[in-house]
């Protein structure tokens, strides 16, 4: 990750070229194909690690996303207004009334799709990609990242449930790592005592400081800290999307007197 000061504020730089954003989300489609194809009507009932969906309503999500997404997509290729927010309940209601059976089938479909037509677009397409949604101006890679975030985290949820020591695919974890800031920036719940901690994570390997009372993480910069966290990005990435299972905690690492691994969890209760 790099970082540079503009106007006094730090700007985090993720990974510039789209087309590496696109080959992770492949590689992630094709493991959530290899995870569902040969699944009976009891595995895609069973519980994925997304609280109160099963494995095949987190395939329905995807689904549903993949459709909206493409929708956003053939919107910014073509420079016609996005699609608003009132487009989408009829999507995921459509989604929402299928069998377990069809939402699996289905979104594979939907989502084998939508990469497919991200391959086909070039650099000097992606580069001149913009779209206006859920208030922003995006550009390809924010779009790719968006996406990607979603995807490989939900494919998790789902290969978790069948294989408990699974992670999220490492393409993913290289990419999705330098955008954890604007998540826990989302859902992260501030504490009451103020504190800051400073993250070290190992594959890949980046320095990064956790502040508790507004919930923001942004580039290392030596300061005075009260705790370190020592942990996998991999790791990092599902604890700030509330998937920290107690499997991980042998592996994970808090010095200092900031705050406990229990207090870093409730921080960030899941999305």
């Amino acid at each position: 990750m790099e970082a540079v000061l503009r106007n006094s504020v730090i700007v985090v730089l993720v990974e510039a070229d789209a087309q590496r954003w696109i080959g992770a989300l492949r590689r992630s489609h094709d493991r959530l194909v290899q995870q569902v194809t040969d699944l009976d009507p009891a595995g895609l009932n069973g519980p994925s690690a997304c609280s109160e969906w099963s494995v095949a309503q987190v395939l329905s999500h995807l689904g549903s996303q993949a459709e909206i997404f493409a929708l956003l997509l053939e919107a910014g290729l073509t420079g016609t207004p996005a699609p608003n927010s009132d487009a989408f309940p009829p999507i995921w209601e459509a989604w929402n009334g299928r069998s377990p059976q069809a939402q699996a089938r289905d979104s594979i479909a939907a989502n084998g799709v939508f990469v497919q037509r991200m391959e086909s677009l070039g650099d000097e397409t992606l580069n001149n990609f913009h779209v206006g949604a859920f208030g922003m101006d995006i550009d390809a890679v924010t779009f790719c990242r968006l996406r990607l975030s979603e995807h490989a985290v939900h494919t998790w949820d789902i290969a978790v449930a069948f294989e408990p020591t699974s992670t999220i695919i490492p393409d993913a974890v290289d990419l999705i790592v330098d955008g954890v800031a604007q998540v826990a920036q989302r859902v992260g719940r501030a504490t009451s005592r103020p504190s800051l901690v400073r993250i070290e994570t190992r594959e890949p390997e980046r320095e990064l400081a956790l502040v508790t009372d507004g919930v923001r993480i942004e580039p290392w910069s030596d300061q005075p800290c009260n705790s370190t966290l020592t942990i996998s990005a991999e790791t990092l990435i599902r604890l700030i999307y509330g998937r920290l299972r107690d499997a991980d905690l042998p592996a994970i690492e808090l010095s200092g007197t900031a705050l406990s691994l229990d207090e870093l969890r409730a921080m960030f209760p899941g999305m």
